[in-house]
């Protein structure tokens, strides 16, 4: 008779090279296998994924295996906590084990064997399975606690306690010898010099970025992963990268913040001690006075402290470039009833070889008009209607010239329209 089939599961918070908590979680899960007669068939990773924050149907390696119970009959964890951290998401998990009649184990729980939750389990299996859970949130919950607090404490006297290295910095023993502190990375900490020297020179935001990208420059995140012996990249706004472009607004973060003068930085504030100067972590890459004239500079050129709002452009994320393929967004023109939607490759770290723009009130008209088309109705046509049915415009870049007639309307040439369905993509005739 075949062995019921069953999928083990490891995830770990943090995964360092000197971790051994897979191989030991990979060992339990295996022990828990035979004495249950499972036959492991597959098995999900989430390494460096916290259960506190992310459900297991959030988990990009277990998800994907819980979207399909038909491949296995069982679940195995080496431990509740591996699983979750949270009563609710035990009860979750629960609740889609009876839905698809599947059972969950974890191995290592109690004395007499494992913990077997079948889908059909009774209520004190239940019990026992949220009263661990619980434990476990709870145990996250203390070592949040104190790890906050070490981490404030460390803060006042300077210590690193962990986390993204400003840029120009690397972790170097603490003075004392107890613990951590930041010194200058001699390759960023220079780069961070000829980047202050450029803007000095009269470089733009947008150009220093590009040069950098063009250069292969790592951004702060991709050094620091560098210098933790990890590769660059990774995931962002859903999207996977190798390593990541330079960008006006990551330059921004990394001109004006008080760490270039060795100051501790909490929630993008200086730490000041209980006689109110700063705590320093680090040897300054500029002194007080080059940051107060780098920030002179800054503010120069900046447009004023305009505060981000939610957009209400129709068409954000549904207007596109076709040059580049990125989104094109909405900018307003002062003195004018209408703005225009542009392509904002630049912003991205990106250069489009041909940048497109159309009046707002233009591009709107037409996809309105598209959309009602092609699904013969007239209901409002709202940005939240269009996401939903899957819109896309693209607009191809304009030509030069062309006298009065560019001012009758849009060139309905330069503009396709497409509806998203579960048959495929209906374009515009």
């Amino acid at each position: 008779m075949q062995q019921p089939r069953a999928l083990g599961v490891l995830r770990i918070s943090q995964l360092t090279d000197a971790t051994t908590s897979p191989d030991r979680q990979r060992g339990t899960i295996h022990q828990c296998a035979r004495h249950l007669g499972l036959t492991l068939v597959a098995e999900a990773a989430d390494l460096g994924i916290s259960a506190r924050s992310k459900s297991p149907f959030e988990r990009p390696s277990l998800s994907f295996w819980l979207h399909r119970p038909d491949e296995y009959d069982a679940i195995v964890w080496s431990h509740v906590d591996r699983a979750v951290r949270s009563v609710t998401h035990m009860a979750e998990l629960v609740a889609w084990a009876r839905q698809h009649e599947r059972t969950l184990a974890f191995g290592g729980q109690e004395d007499g064997g494992p913990l077997v939750v079948p889908p059909r389990a009774d209520d004190a299996v239940v019990r026992r399975s949220m009263e661990l859970a619980r434990i476990a949130e709870q145990e996250a919950h203390t070592l949040s606690t104190r790890l906050t607090n070490s981490h404030a404490a460390l803060r006042m006297i300077g210590r690193y306690g962990g986390g993204l290295v400003p840029f120009g910095y690397r972790k170097a023993p603490h003075p004392s010898g107890s613990g951590w502190c930041l010194a200058p990375d001699p390759d960023s900490a220079a780069l961070v010099l000829a980047i202050v020297s450029d803007v000095r020179s009269g470089m733009s935001l947008i150009s220093i970025p590009r040069k950098l990208s063009d250069a292969g420059v790592p951004v702060p995140r991709d050094r620091h992963a560098q210098l933790q012996g990890r590769p660059m990249g990774g995931r962002r706004h859903g999207r996977d990268f190798e390593r990541f472009r330079w960008t006006s607004g990551t330059l921004s973060k990394v001109l004006r913040s008080p760490s270039l003068m060795g100051h501790r930085i909490h929630k993008g504030e200086t730490v000041r001690g209980l006689d109110g100067t700063p705590v320093l972590i680090g040897p300054p890459l500029l002194t007080e006075e080059e940051f107060g004239v780098l920030q002179d500079h800054l503010q120069a050129r900046s447009s004023g402290n305009r505060h981000r709002r939610p957009t209400n452009a129709l068409l954000t994320a549904i207007a596109h470039c076709s040059g580049c393929g990125g989104r094109m967004y909405f900018a307003a023109r002062k003195g004018y009833p209408h703005g225009d939607y542009a392509c904002r490759a630049t912003a991205r770290g990106d250069v489009c070889p041909a940048p497109a723009s159309m009046r707002s009130d233009w591009l709107e008209s037409y996809t309105v008009a598209q959309y009602r088309e092609m699904t013969k109705t007239d209901v409002p046509v709202t940005r939240e209607r269009l996401l939903e049915s899957g819109a896309r415009v693209t607009v191809t870049k304009g030509r030069c010239g062309g006298g009065p007639a560019r001012s009758a309307g849009p060139d309905t040439s330069r503009l396709s329209f497409a509806l998203g369905s579960g048959n495929g993509v209906r374009h515009a005739c």
